[in-house]
C-alpha cells in the first residue's frame, strides 16, 4: 500500500534534486533568470511529481551513483559533464527528470516575465500564433491510412 509519505521526496532527495535541478538550469542574474534551484520552483518541483516519483527516485540514485555520493562536492563544470554524460543514456528516469525540472521552471511567473511573455495560463485567452504552410501537410493527408479500422461490421459484410 502506498502512502502519502511515500508519494512525497524525502528532505535529502530535495537537497540532491536542487542541485541537479541548478545544473540543469543554472541562475542568471544578468538576465533576472532564477535558477530551477530557487526555493518556489523547487517546491513546485517536489509537489509536481505525481506518477514521475518512481522515475525521478531512479534518477537521482543513478546520478549519486555516477558521482560517487559527492555530486555536490564537483565543481561547475564536473557537475555538467557528469549530467550530460548520465543524461545521454539515462533514459526514462533522465528524460523524467528533464520534464519535471523544466515544466516546473518554465510555469514560474518571473521566468515567464524574463522571457517577455504574460504570467498567465495560456487559456482561455490564448496566444496569436502565426499561420503556418498548411500545404506542408499535404504529404500526410495523401498517404494510405496505416491504422487498423475500429468499425464494427456486421456478419456477411466485409
Amino acid at each position: 500500500m502506498v502512502t502519502d509519505l511515500d508519494a512525497r521526496l524525502t528532505a535529502a532527495e530535495i537537497l540532491a534534486l536542487g542541485r541537479i535541478a541548478a545544473t540543469m538550469v543554472p541562475e542568471d542574474a544578468v538576465s533576472g533568470m532564477p535558477g530551477a534551484d530557487d526555493p518556489a520552483i523547487l517546491d513546485d518541483i517536489a509537489r509536481s511529481l505525481g506518477r514521475d516519483l518512481p522515475l525521478i527516485r531512479e534518477a537521482l540514485a543513478a546520478v549519486a551513483a555516477k558521482s560517487g555520493g559527492a555530486f555536490a562536492a564537483l565543481d561547475r563544470d564536473g557537475r555538467e559533464a557528469l549530467i550530460n554524460d548520465w543524461y545521454a543514456g539515462g533514459g526514462a528516469p533522465a528524460v523524467a527528470l528533464g520534464r519535471v525540472i523544466v515544466g516546473a521552471y518554465y510555469r514560474d511567473d518571473r521566468v515567464l516575465l524574463a522571457l517577455g511573455h504574460e504570467a498567465r495560463a495560456p487559456f482561455p485567452k490564448g496566444y496569436v500564433l502565426e499561420q503556418g504552410d498548411w500545404s506542408l501537410l499535404d504529404v500526410v493527408r495523401g498517404r494510405q491510412p496505416f491504422w487498423r479500422d475500429d468499425r464494427v461490421v456486421p456478419a456477411g459484410e466485409s
